[in-house]
């Protein structure tokens, strides 16, 4: 178990070390293909883990003044609500059901990555948040980032920072936003699993535990491979690995509903 819980915890470090985003959406492969949970279990203990490397990586953008505390504090509020929403909603889907949407959301996640937008592109715009936080764009967005992150365990970092961004908030500013309120709405999300699926803290402590090594590992590696060639190989990889999910989940998926 220690060996094979750790060293996959090393895999998601390495990819938020040389990405800087992007390593949480392997989490819960991880949990249901390697070490074989169940998909609720493992969504649940994915939240975990993404929680405890999001709030890592929040305390050093906030040390470096790069957290906005009101937007997250707004944003984050419509987050967490909808990831209440999600997480009961989660209780009437299968697990088969919920891992379609994971597969989708790694597709999604991909072509975000393909484009080179936030929060992949390299660089800086150096523009300033808004003194106005429109609810017409704040609400829908947050409420989608919120259901998914209860839904199926995803940070949603893909979608939350360009929805920054589009608030006139700086690139660094984004990403350093968009981790604390990953941090809040994966702390809501596993609370509200908590006591309604079987948990394993032992993987989840080494998971989390293998992810520190493995961002120190992928910042170091980071100068030496070049980005674009980065966000190709692991866009390639995220769609072998969301069409796999998609299409082994297809059939249970049918099998369910003719069942009904």
């Amino acid at each position: 178990m220690f060996a094979a819980a750790l060293v996959p915890g090393v895999l998601i470090g390495a990819a938020l070390g040389l990405l800087g985003g992007g390593g949480s959406v392997l989490t819960v492969p991880i949990f249901v293909y390697v070490l074989g949970f169940e998909p609720k279990a493992a969504i649940a203990m994915s939240l975990a883990v993404v929680a405890v490397t999001s709030a890592l990586g929040t305390a050093g953008h906030w040390r470096a003044g790069n957290v906005n505390l009101r937007i997250a504090l707004v944003f984050g509020g419509v987050a967490m609500l909808g990831t209440l929403l999600g997480v009961r909603l989660s209780r009437f889907v299968p697990g088969p059901t919920q891992l379609v949407i994971f597969g989708a959301v790694m597709l999604a996640a991909a072509v975000f990555m393909l484009r080179g937008g936030p929060p992949y592109v390299e660089g800086l715009d150096g523009r300033v948040a808004s003194g106005v936080v429109s609810p017409a764009k704040v609400v829908p967005r947050g409420l989608l980032v919120g259901v998914l992150t209860g839904m199926v365990g995803v940070g949603g970092g893909f979608l939350i920072v360009p929805a920054l961004v589009l608030l006139r908030m700086s690139l660094r500013e984004a990403v350093g936003t968009s981790l604390l309120i990953i941090t809040g709405t994966c702390v809501v999300g596993f609370l509200g699993y908590l006591g309604h699926v079987r948990l394993d803290w032992t993987a989840m402590a080494l998971v989390a535990a293998g992810t520190l090594p493995g961002i120190a590992l992928g910042g170091y590696l980071h100068q030496f491979v070049p980005q674009p060639i980065l966000r190709r190989g692991f866009a390639a990889f995220l769609v072998i690995m969301g069409a796999f999910i998609f299409l082994e989940n297809i059939g249970p998926l049918s099998a369910v509903s003719r069942g009904h």
